[in-house]
């Protein structure tokens, strides 16, 4: 989605297809059962009624439902470690700000962020062709920068034995270690090398980058937030996706999420008349990073593709409960000896309840989409898997009404509780 970090998330790539043709990329199905072409399928037209249950073990669907969860879970656990890295900061620095730039998000800001996505789809949608360089631009930037945060725990990891925690100094920029030197330019490179190719893998890895860091800085508060945020979100997502084309005579998700932007490098080029610099061939176009592409290994020109909204609104979901886990984990860890040990039921945390549900959503729109031969918004599954299961385990549990309020309150811990 777009508008919580600034970043040019495009709200139409919420919803996840798999086709043959990547410039048609906002369905949640296959393009060409959409646009009335034939499957591409060896066997005959009997076995053609259950392409779908091929198309499940087919490889680009299983790097979509591996690679969106694992970016989940790494997110997730990226957050928890900045939380806890933060708490023990201010335990031995005795100073009243905080050294971390997390956004929580508060009832307000959920309830106008699926507004706020509809007015950039619109904008996108009318001024597409007068932005698209800002649009490029701003992409590149922000994902450069969220990629360097992706990268920056592997940097840490090579190059600890040799820098420790060294820091240089550029001026007004501020101080920055060697791998966050290294995994910055590792980012722009990246960036630069997709701008002049296009290549899809590149584009992947941006959008991986965007993912973790949207989990990452972004936080729920509370329960009730995380609701209001994904309902909203769901209607959202339904509305743009089934709805628009009755009243704009287009379906406006779809039509944002399938405009390739104009290469920057081209139009500078053009506009300085410098077109020896970039040679005979023309610049690629570039499809903004708003989705992850996963393409077949064995069916040449099939792919699947996952919006990056259908990865991070989950996900702030599963980040904000497994903080709780750990919190609950933490007063049990508190309390003084004699608790009765957790049941069964209680060993299963909310994390693991909301990530298999999240699995199960995914794959109820991936059958969805292949037996009605329609494009189906991928929240529309996503969110009841989800959050349903949620809500009936805390209710179970006993949390549902501390964690739809005020999860996180340092008060007194009665001896019974769960975990």
């Amino acid at each position: 989605m777009s508008d919580v970090m600034g970043s040019e998330i495009p709200s139409g790539y919420n919803v996840y297809h798999s086709g043959s043709d990547v410039q048609q990329h906002s369905y949640y199905g296959s393009y060409h059962n959409v646009v009335g072409g034939h499957p591409h399928h060896p066997h005959s037209a009997a076995s053609g009624q259950y392409q779908w249950m091929y198309s499940l073990v087919d490889s680009s669907r299983v790097s979509t439902f591996l690679i969106s969860m694992l970016l989940i879970v790494y997110g997730s656990f990226r957050s928890l470690n900045m939380e806890q890295e933060a708490k023990e900061k201010l335990k031995e620095e005795d100073s009243s700000a905080h050294g971390d730039n997390v956004q929580t998000l508060d009832t307000m800001q959920a309830l106008c962020l699926p507004l706020g996505a509809s007015i950039s789809l619109l904008v996108m949608f009318f001024f597409f062709d007068s932005m698209q360089m800002l649009f490029a631009i701003c992409t590149a930037i922000i994902a450069a920068i969220a990629l360097a945060f992706l990268l920056l725990p592997m940097c840490q990891y090579i190059l600890r034995p040799c820098t420790e925690k060294r820091k240089v100094s550029f001026g007004f920029c501020g101080r920055f270690t060697i791998p966050e030197l290294v995994s910055f330019f590792l980012s722009v490179s990246i960036v630069c090398v997709w701008i002049l190719t296009g290549h899809w893998l590149l584009m992947d890895a941006m959008g991986m980058g965007l993912c973790v860091a949207f989990i990452a800085f972004v936080r729920l508060p509370s329960l009730k937030v995380s609701t209001l945020l994904l309902m909203g979100l769901l209607i959202y997502d339904v509305f743009w996706v089934f709805f628009s084309s009755y009243i704009f005579n287009s379906n406006v998700m779809v039509r944002v999420a399938t405009r390739p932007a104009d290469n920057p490098v081209g139009v500078m080029a053009k506009r300085f008349h410098m077109n020896s610099f970039t040679g005979s061939r023309e610049p690629p176009k570039l499809s903004l990073p708003g989705k992850l592409i996963f393409p077949s290994v064995n069916n040449t020109g099939h792919f699947s593709m996952l919006g990056l909204g259908d990865v991070v609104m989950p996900g702030l979901l599963l980040c904000f409960v497994l903080r709780y886990d750990a919190y609950k984990r933490a007063q049990l860890n508190s309390l003084e000896a004699g608790v009765p040990p957790p049941n069964q039921l209680n060993r299963i945390t909310y994390f693991h309840c909301s990530l298999i549900g999240y699995f199960f959503g995914l794959l109820t729109a991936t059958v969805s989409s292949e037996v009605f031969k329609a494009a189906q918004p991928a929240l529309l599954y996503l969110v009841p898997f989800t959050l349903l299961p949620l809500l009936t385990m805390a209710y179970i549990k006993g949390d549902l009404r501390r964690m739809w309020s005020e999860p996180f309150i340092t008060s007194s811990v009665p001896k019974h509780l769960e975990v």
